[in-house]
């Protein structure tokens, strides 16, 4: 089995690097562009090679919080993809889209439960149950959207843009968790999430206004006509 977790873990960590060098060529390429597309998708597949991976490490060796991670990521990644086919009310969401929520919102109550458990012999614990808390919000947020369609229209690329920035989060944790040895641990774990959770906000408020502004436009363009 040594040999198994050698191999797999050197493929997890193609796996990761690839992830983790794409996703700025798709953040920095024209949005809804051809090579914006392209690296994209080498992005999730990519993520998907390393929760694969990550899911054979686990079951070896890697233990439950590894998989529950896994999960995390894969989660991010597959439903800032998947949203690309639910622009629309007619688009509804579909068995992987149901199924998916549900495996997250499984996963993050084990996250939750533990880091309790992990409180109880250190302060390590926080970092699951974190983890757990965002990954349940966002898996309720799916479902409350699977049921009622948002009324923005532009709702679908907050929610991409969200979950693709999210899982390169994850991807940069999973590099400073196994590089950034002189840090604590905890922040080692955290300081992505903090960091990145920000530039969302700040992302997301530049483009709801950047599209406030067209919406404002075409509406006077319409009352002059």
């Amino acid at each position: 089995m040594d040999g198994i977790f050698k191999v797999t873990l050197i493929i997890h960590i193609l796996f990761g690097s690839v992830a983790l060098f794409v996703a700025p060529a798709a953040m920095m390429t024209g949005k809804g562009g051809a090579w914006h597309r392209r690296w994209g998708k080498v992005f999730f597949w990519a993520i998907t090679g390393v929760a694969i991976t990550a899911v054979v490490l686990s079951v070896i060796r890697s233990g439950l919080f590894f998989l529950l991670v896994a999960v995390f990521s894969f989660y991010l990644a597959l439903t800032g993809y998947r949203i690309l086919y639910r622009k629309t009310a007619e688009q509804r969401a579909g068995k992987v889209d149901w199924t998916a929520a549900t495996a997250m919102i499984l996963g993050s109550l084990g996250l939750i439960a533990h880091g309790v458990y992990g409180m109880l012999t250190s302060n390590f614990g926080v970092v699951a149950i974190v983890f757990g808390v965002i990954g349940l919000w966002l898996a309720a947020s799916d479902v409350r959207e699977f049921l009622h369609h948002p009324a923005d229209k532009m709702a679908w690329w907050y929610s991409h843009m969200t979950r693709m920035i999210a899982a390169y989060i994850a991807t940069v944790t999973a590099f400073s968790v196994v590089n950034m040895k002189f840090l604590p641990q905890v922040t080692r774990w955290l300081w992505p999430t903090v960091i990145g959770t920000a530039g969302i906000v700040i992302w997301t408020r530049y483009y709801r206004r950047k599209f406030g502004g067209r919406r404002a436009a075409r509406s006077v363009a319409v009352a002059v006509v």
